[in-house]
């Protein structure tokens, strides 16, 4: 086996998946290391891709040409779009996965590439050798050469998994831990913690009684993630029934055996996606929480129990699901746990999420203390770009706030670092009006097109959309109807009327107002609006950017002064001993994570306004 190559992914998830397969499609000589073929992007936990904010990544690694959005749609039993009675910025696509095909169609699009060698061994040392990386060693005695590695290990690293008072190494259920990378790891100045996650238990599907749940459809007319599917459909239904305070009761009797209550777990636990004990403990006040039943697979008899993840006794978790309506003779094919891991302090790593301490060594995925697919496939994408970059002497690409989820992810990584499972939220980007899952492709297509990740006649197809929907939104100021001719359709939403002639710029701010109404009464429209009118995606397109204009030069400007300070530079050799009057702490976390701008130190935590005042005076001399 050749054993030389440009690039080595450890870690075949979804983070090593993106990430191996970008670099090969760059050009590079790539090889992934994964423990087995057959769990290549295995759905760990939940068997669903996207959701809140999680959506909008899976846009956004589409319209960089990865590979999730395909291989959902590719997988997909149940598609829905969430918060659709909100408004457009959180609207986040969602799918229910099968769990046995995600993977297989993950392995045989990796099998399709050029450039990508797969070889199944377990990486057992990252090789390093005067602080920059060489390559990586295997339980199977193999060494793999290469100038750049990528690590995206998961929960592996030291994993150990729980429940109630047994513990197992493992990296999950089944399969076994990596015990040495981030110990030598750690010997060569990378600091490193414990973080804990968890999963619920597996049901069999016909142990549940339906006549005592509600089921939970899909959307009627169901929507790809990726612009390279046609059409999907929904093959399932879900299901959801609640707890009950003698649910609780009947799980606090497990609470002296928790090895989160007791002390056995020592790493922190996602606050925002608890286990059901935590959720107890926590919000006492609640007697009920919603549980979703959601199918596993076409072929498979398993049922995730959503909402329920717990690490508590075997005796507890059965006794405590039988108290739940539909669940009253259900049978466990598999105990939920919890599963503590290490992982490696990001504000160690630079934007383009290569190591501050060992050149050419990348991490992406959980190593980063991030907590789901999305996250970590959208990391892969960027680790993996960027090592390319980094062979060919190139610029790293670094999506910003303003850009992208991506950008606002890694960006809280690189400055805020995190000491809890880090989950994508909208209310984490300030700017998510304008990153908005239906317009991921024109703020990232062109990233894709200039690295040659998608044609150029594609690219030129996604500008030919954009500037349709800016003229179309000029020629509705000068479209008009007269009170006669749109009264009724008012009256029909008990909304108010109109006695002079009124353009469609107009009419469409209302909020109970469809564009596609307005435009279905005239018999002839401008050639921008006459496109739009056919393409159900240019009409959300436009009524969007016409209902929400204020907003959106509202966040606009809020853009360009973000940019202001983000396009002053900060020297890389910058002198922070040299300001006597910024704080110690302030000092030490500026030298620890060298922002490279006068907007990203702003954004460190402990960072206050004096001190970036002081900065640029400094700046300046």
């Amino acid at each position: 086996m050749n054993n030389k190559f440009d690039v080595i992914v450890v870690g075949g998830g979804h983070a090593g998946l993106e990430a191996a397969a970008v670099a090969a499609r760059l050009g590079a000589c790539t090889a992934l290391v994964t423990s087995s073929f057959k769990t290549i992007c295995k759905p760990s936990c939940n068997p669903n891709i996207g959701g809140t904010a999680k959506g909008h990544l899976v846009k956004e690694i589409d319209a960089l040409s990865g590979a999730m959005g395909v291989l959902a749609d590719k997988a997909g039993l149940q598609f829905k779009t969430l918060n659709r009675s909100k408004g457009p910025a959180i609207w986040s696509p969602r799918a229910q996965i099968d769990k046995d095909l995600y993977p297989l169609v993950a392995k045989n699009y990796l099998e399709s590439l050029e450039n990508l060698t797969l070889i199944e061994q377990t990486a057992s040392e990252i090789l390093v050798k005067e602080n920059k990386v060489f390559g990586c060693k295997t339980l199977e005695n193999e060494t793999l050469l290469a100038s750049c590695v990528i690590l995206c290990s998961g929960t592996f690293l030291n994993g150990k998994i729980f429940i109630g008072r047994e513990a197992i190494k493992a990296g999950r259920a089944d399969e076994p831990a990596v015990e040495h990378i981030s110990d030598l790891l750690e010997a060569n100045g990378i600091k490193k913690s414990r973080l804990k996650t968890g999963t619920p238990p597996r049901i069999h599907k016909d142990s549940i009684n339906y006549d005592k749940v509600k089921i939970e459809k899909g959307d009627d007319v169901p929507l790809p993630f990726s612009y390279k599917t046609e059409k999907v459909e929904n093959k399932i239904v879900c299901f959801s029934s609640e707890t009950t305070e003698k649910t609780h009761n009947i799980l606090r009797t497990g609470f002296d055996q928790s090895p989160m209550f007791t002390g056995l777990i020592k790493g922190t636990g996602p606050r925002y996606c608890p286990s059901i004990e935590d959720k107890i403990n926590r919000f006492s006040e609640r007697n009920s929480h919603k549980i979703l039943l959601e199918p596993e697979g076409l072929n498979t008899n398993s049922i995730y129990v959503n909402g329920f993840s717990t690490s508590l006794p075997k005796e507890v978790q059965i006794a405590g699901l039988r108290s739940i309506a539909g669940l009253e003779n259900c049978e466990i094919l598999r105990y939920g746990y919890a599963i503590e891991y290490d992982y490696f302090f990001p504000n160690q790593l630079k934007y383009s999420l290569e190591s501050k301490a060992i050149a050419g060594l990348y991490f992406a995925g959980q190593v980063n203390g991030t907590s789901g697919y999305e996250e970590a496939a959208g990391q892969g994408m960027i680790a993996g770009i960027n090592a390319v970059l980094s062979l060919r002497d190139c610029e790293p690409i670094q999506l910003k706030r303003n850009e992208a989820y991506i950008g606002v992810l890694i960006d809280d990584l690189v400055n805020k670092s995190t000491d809890e499972p880090y989950r994508m939220f909208t209310s984490l980007a300030e700017y998510r009006l304008l990153l908005r899952q239906d317009n991921a492709m024109e703020r990232l297509a062109g990233y894709a097109a200039n690295l040659d990740l998608i044609s150029q006649e594609l690219y030129e197809k996604i500008l030919w959309k954009k500037n349709t929907v800016e003229q179309a939104f000029e020629e509705t100021k000068n479209i008009k109807l007269k009170a006669k001719e749109i009264n009724s359709y008012l009256e029909e939403l008990n909304d108010s009327l109109i006695t002079d002639t009124t353009s469609v710029y107009a009419l469409s701010k209302r909020g109970k107002v469809k564009l596609e109404h307005l435009l279905n009464k005239f018999e002839k429209l401008p050639k921008s609006l006459a496109n739009v009118k056919n393409d159900a995606e240019l009409i959300e397109k436009l009524e969007i950017a016409l209902k929400y204009e204020g907003y959106i030069l509202k966040q606009q400007n809020e853009v360009a002064y973000f940019l202001e300070n983000e396009n002053k530079r900060i020297p890389e050799n910058f002198d922070y001993d040299a300001i006597q009057s910024i704080s110690t702490e302030a000092r030490m976390k500026l030298k620890q994570i060298r922002p490279i701008s006068l907007g990203q130190a702003a954004r460190i935590s402990g960072i206050s306004a004096t001190d970036i005042s002081m900065i640029s005076v400094y700046m300046r001399l």
